[in-house]
């Protein structure tokens, strides 16, 4: 690992999960460690673990976005990988850490190798759930578990019952259209109350005549509706998650703009960031108008259905959500990405950012943003 690798380890280890980074590593210092400097340990997090092996319960997962020289790691072409980063030192992350990309070529051999798990252990099944989410958010990595029969304790999403429920109101809110056409009296009173049994049912993946009568109204497979109600209701939840995050979006955009490290700088840093300070805010701003285009794809889609009441426009957009999904959560999650990032390591009180520190942010910051034309040409300059 190197030496720019080990700083990036360091800093991840103290800030908190987004959307990019599960830090599993935190939430046993949090919640698993018992030592006496002030660990507190909870039942949960040893009842109910995310993962069996200590070694993997205790690690740092990363959506990270592959290098020119890590492409040839993986049979298909892909642009993101699940990275799982196990530090040699728990206690000083300079000494590096082992890592692995979940279904890299070799896979099963090297964790076996490197965390002692036969090929069957429930853990590779987890690790292989995770890697076909887009991004890590707590919520919808929570709901991929669960499809699987997988229940980890709460403490390893940070989702706090506040979110949860704005989160189910807003859902209630847009299931709302869609249960009036249902209704034969369609008082707000009742529309609010079916509304209100319809999300949980949603969100429980709990089924549900209701459910089940919009399956046959779309004429689609059981299969085919499982998976694309999951992508409708991480639409929604993204949906939710960019009216959060819009005005922060804004400061930090503005802040890359004024942002001034610590040091003297020298005639390459000077270079780089006066010409990364104006790309990073274009294409922070370009992700957030990508991300509203495609959640537009869905609006149609579900005006179509609920206002006009043509179902086949709904139908095609489940068909079609799967693919519009990964890219969106891809999308998304750098920007949230970002702005937890910027919020941790900027945060008053934190200790001023030197040179190569605010290098290394704006260098993962611009290339977690890269669409799939950009990312070879940009990784070259990033090389030189």
């Amino acid at each position: 690992m190197t030496d720019r690798a080990v700083r990036n380890l360091d800093h991840l280890r103290r800030s908190a999960s987004t959307a990019r980074v599960l830090n599993l590593l935190r939430v046993w210092e949090r919640h698993g460690d018992s030592r006496d400097d002030g660990g507190a340990r909870t039942a949960e997090w040893a009842e109910r673990p995310m993962f069996r092996s200590q070694a993997l319960n205790r690690s740092l997962i990363i959506k990270h976005r592959l290098r020119r020289n890590e492409f040839d790691l993986f049979t298909g072409r892909r642009q993101v990988a699940t990275k799982v980063v196990v530090p040699i030192d728990e206690a000083d992350l300079k000494t590096g850490g082992r890592y692995v990309f979940v279904n890299q070529i070799g896979f099963e051999r090297s964790i076996t190798e490197a965390f002692g798990l036969q090929p069957d252990h429930p853990d590779i099944e987890t690790l292989r759930l995770i890697d076909k989410l887009p991004s890590l958010d707590p919520f919808l990595l929570r709901e991929q578990l669960r499809r699987s029969g997988q229940d980890p304790a709460d403490c390893y999403f940070s989702i706090s019952d506040g979110d949860l429920l704005q989160m189910t109101e807003f859902v209630r809110r847009q299931i709302e259209p869609l249960v009036t056409l249902s209704l034969d009296d369609d008082t707000v009173a009742v529309a609010s109350e079916s509304a209100a049994r319809m999300t949980a049912k949603i969100l429980s993946n709990a089924p549900g005549n209701q459910l089940d009568a919009l399956r046959e109204t779309l004429r689609l497979a059981p299969e085919q509706y499982e998976e694309g109600v999951f992508c409708w209701k991480g639409f929604l939840y993204y949906k939710w998650s960019l009216s959060r995050v819009m005005g922060d979006v804004a400061t930090v955009a503005e802040a890359v703009r004024t942002v001034q490290p610590a040091g003297k700088l020298d005639q390459p840093s000077r270079e780089y960031l006066t010409r990364s300070r104006e790309v990073l805010r274009a294409r922070i701003i370009r992700t957030c108008d990508e991300v509203a285009r495609t959640l537009r794809i869905y609006d149609d889609a579900y005006e179509n259905l609920t206002v006009h009441g043509r179902p086949t426009a709904f139908r095609d957009f489940l068909l079609d959500a799967p693919a519009m999904f990964s890219r969106l959560g891809d999308q998304l999650g750098a920007i949230q990405h970002i702005v937890s990032y910027w919020h941790f390591r900027f945060a008053p009180g934190a200790a001023q950012v030197q040179v190569e520190e605010l290098i290394d942010i704006f260098m993962d910051f611009e290339t977690s943003l890269l669409g799939r034309d950009e990312f070879a040409e940009t990784s070259s300059f990033l090389a030189a």
